[in-house]
Formats: C-alpha cells, sequence, structure tokens
C-alpha cells in the first residue's frame, strides 16, 4: 500500500476518533471549559510551576493563542504566578487553590467516561486495545518512551515469540510457513528440556506490550542432540520494528553473556544469517566472532548461513 493510501487510512482514523471521544465539541461534556483550556489545567495540576512557554512547547499551542487562554483562565482567579528563580523575564504559573478545585471534577468525570468507554470492551479486548495505543505512541514519539524492562518468559510469551517471527520474518525476508514451524519445535524444547539457572528465555517488555526476545539454552551437538558441556546457545533474538534502534536488541544480548557468566558457561555460539545485518552488528558490537559460513536452502530462501561464538 502506498503512502498516500496510508495517509487518508490515518485521516479516517483520525476523524473517528476525535468524533469519538468528543474533542471537537466547544465545551467539555458537562463543564465550562474547553478541550485546550482543560490541557492546560491537567498540564499545571501535574507539571506546575510551569512558564509559558514550556506550557507551549508541552501543548504545542501557539503563544498567541495560549497567552488569551492564560488571561482567560487568570481572569477566572484559576491560575496564580510567581517569579522565576533564574529568568526575571518569565513567570512561572500554578492552579490556584479554585482552580485546584475546578480540575477536580474535571479530571474525575474524563477518568469516568473513560472507565465508560473500556468497561463496553472484554478484558482482553481493553488489553489490546491499550496495547495498540502504547504502540502508536511509541512509533511517533519513541525518545518520549520510558526504557523497557527485561523480564523472565511468561505464560503466553512463547505463542507470541512463535506468532511474531512468522510474521515478522515473512514479511522481511520472505521466509516460508516452515520458519514459524521451526520456531515452534525450539520453543517446545525449550519447555521440555529446560534447565533453570543454566537455561532461561527473556522479554523485553513496555508495560504490556511486547517489544523483543531472545533464549539462552545449553548448546546441543545437531546430529546427536547431546549438550555439549559448557557450550551455550543464544537463540531467538528478536526485535517488534518499531522497538529497532533504541538499544534493547542490545540489552537482550548483554543479559544473555552476564547469564551464561554466571551459570560458569565457557562460550556462547549463535546462528545467524548474512542478510540479518542489525543482529550480527548486535553480536559484533558484544564481542562475538563469525567463525564459519556458507550457502544454505533455508524456508524457501538461498542464505549465507553464519555461525558466530563469543569466548567468555
Amino acid at each position: 500500500m502506498s503512502t498516500a493510501a496510508q495517509a487518508l487510512d490515518v485521516r479516517a482514523f483520525n476523524r473517528f476518533y476525535t468524533r469519538r471521544i468528543g474533542v471537537l465539541a466547544p465545551r467539555l461534556s458537562g463543564s465550562d471549559f474547553s478541550l485546550p483550556e482543560a490541557r492546560v489545567l491537567w498540564e499545571l495540576a501535574h507539571h506546575a510551576p510551569l512558564s509559558a512557554t514550556t506550557l507551549s512547547r508541552s501543548l504545542q499551542l501557539d503563544a498567541g493563542y495560549l497567552s488569551r487562554l492564560l488571561r482567560g483562565l487568570k481572569a477566572r482567579g484559576l491560575l496564580v504566578g510567581q517569579a522565576h528563580p533564574s529568568d526575571g523575564r518569565q513567570t512561572l504559573l500554578k492552579l490556584s487553590a479554585a482552580g485546584k478545585r475546578a480540575f477536580a471534577p474535571l479530571d474525575r468525570d474524563s477518568q469516568a467516561e473513560t472507565e465508560a468507554l473500556l468497561d463496553t470492551l472484554s478484558a482482553p479486548q481493553r488489553q489490546a486495545l491499550v496495547g495498540a495505543m502504547t504502540r502508536i505512541q511509541a512509533m511517533l514519539e519513541p525518545e518520549a518512551q520510558p526504557p523497557a524492562e527485561l523480564r523472565p518468559q511468561q505464560p503466553g510469551d512463547l505463542g507470541w515469540i512463535i506468532e511474531r517471527h512468522g510474521a515478522i520474518y515473512a514479511a522481511e525476508y520472505g521466509l516460508n510457513p516452515g520458519f514459524e514451524a521451526f520456531v515452534a519445535r525450539v520453543c517446545a524444547d525449550f519447555v521440555d528440556r529446560l534447565k533453570p539457572g543454566r537455561e532461561a528465555c527473556w522479554i523485553a517488555a513496555r508495560g504490556p506490550e511486547r517489544l523483543g526476545s531472545v533464549m539462552l539454552v545449553q548448546a546441543r551437538d545437531e546430529t546427536t542432540g547431546r549438550v555439549r558441556p559448557g557450550i551455550a546457545q543464544l537463540r531467538l533474538l528478536l526485535l517488534e520494528p518499531h522497538a529497532r534502534g533504541l538499544g534493547v536488541g542490545k540489552r537482550l544480548v548483554r543479559q544473555c553473556s552476564e547469564f551464561a557468566r554466571a551459570a560458569g558457561y565457557r562460550r556462547i555460539v549463535l546462528w545467524t544469517q548474512s542478510a540479518l545485518t542489525a543482529a550480527r552488528a548486535i553480536y559484533a558490537a558484544e564481542g562475538y566472532r563469525l567463525v564459519g559460513s556458507e550457502p544454505l536452502d533455508s524456508f524457501g530462501r538461498a542464505v549465507i548461513s553464519e555461525h558466530w561464538e563469543l569466548a567468555l
């Protein structure tokens, strides 16, 4: 789909959403405030004291328009000013006692309306909705997002790992469904053979949203399936496209290194493909070295298979 066609879809969603949450109404439901006025009150209720310049930048409002809003709120006795400690040209603003009283029911009613909107959905639907909103914000404002946490694998994570590997590798590298089946077998083996303290799986997550994954397991001989003493294997490193470039992949790979050292492994091995340039850069930065490569027909594609190792 072209960018122009996608832009039409985004605009259609914007029209739907602004209508659905009522932002086009001249006043917020049940209040005497417009949406911009309510946004100013919210910012000052949570982040005061603030200068008009900071408010303008935070709310992306024209300075002249914001100045008129602030004059109106001051005339109603809802704001008070104080001297800026380091810039005599600016005044810091905060809510007056009357402003706090006016904001309280506004905030309460907004919370109740949002909860009523969510109450029409099932728990899985609510989770999907909030996750989608989180992903939109993360894609459009990646610099404003909190850092991802690395947590142990939980119920449901392995299914996500299988599904996302299948979808992402098909879309980006043209791998056939055999790759998804391969990942499913890796995940099944992880569960069946798990040795706590020697093997682990981590999920990179931001709240309920999964951003990536990686596994560290005992390396096994490809022919006999026997454990290779002292050697670990890194498997299933994956990042969602919108989570790339944020350092999450490096953290996942570093987590494997630290775990392997603590578990007493001598080295870590991994298999990848030459086309996975971003992953290869992460491995190289961690200290892995390429020890072998060969052409291979892999899941419907001719690729260059690579073996990498990290001495611990």
